[in-house]
């Protein structure tokens, strides 16, 4: 499918696939979604420990360079987990800037590693930060009992339904530990109600700038 590279609201950018109108992160801003849903109302939950974190979705790696940028903050050890069936290329990311939007160049390195590293191993990014990227469809999931915190960030239920089902979320909620969050952009009822019918507690939270509500699930 065609992609391109946009800008979005907040001035960074993000990759738009044509076909589906369909973009990585929010055309209302990458950055201030990213922070809002997945730092904000995820990450912030844990302080000084060491936490496994899956997300669905790794993508442009935003997600995660912001995550490898907030821990050090939050005194936390971070065991990585991102999910991406199709990689987007290194020609992409190096047009997306995200060290340049975020004023990290001192991280540029560590970001280009992200990228770089080999598939199905693990690999330390920094001290307190260790990436293990999977290249697999989100169905493929069968990790039991070991995440803290998920970040959902597939495409939306409007170009790829079958990724907000019972199903995907069954997955999920077996793949976290008891007390386990799982953040995610979406909203939508059904998304909620699936949630709900296998066992997440799920609360409506204020959502990023361009959407009204997001939705913040948790393992009891």
């Amino acid at each position: 499918m065609k992609r391109k590279i946009i800008l979005t609201a907040d001035g960074s950018k993000t990759i738009q696939i044509e076909d589906w109108d369909e973009q990585y992160h929010s055309k209302h801003g990458a950055v201030q979604e990213a922070y809002h849903v997945f730092i904000t109302h995820g990450l912030r939950l844990f302080a000084d420990r060491k936490i496994n974190l899956l997300e669905i979705g790794f993508g442009t790696g935003l997600n995660a360079l912001i995550t490898l940028l907030e821990a050090p903050k939050l005194k936390l050890d971070v065991n990585y987990v991102g999910v991406e069936a199709f990689p987007v290329s290194n020609e992409e990311v190096a047009e997306l800037g995200y060290c340049a939007q975020l004023d990290c160049a001192d991280k540029q390195t560590e970001f280009q590693r992200m990228h770089e590293t080999p598939w199905e191993e693990p690999h330390p990014i920094t001290g307190g930060f260790v990436l293990t990227k999977q290249k697999k469809d989100f169905l493929e999931v069968k990790d039991e009992n070991l995440f803290n915190l998920v970040y959902f960030d597939a495409f939306g239920a409007r170009v790829q339904p079958e990724l907000w089902t019972e199903e995907i979320f069954s997955k999920m909620y077996d793949a976290m530990q008891q007390g386990g969050v799982l953040v995610t952009y979406a909203a939508k009822g059904s998304v909620r109600r699936a949630m709900q019918a296998v066992g997440f507690t799920v609360e409506r939270l204020p959502g990023p700038p361009g959407k009204r509500e997001m939705l913040r699930a948790i393992k009891n």
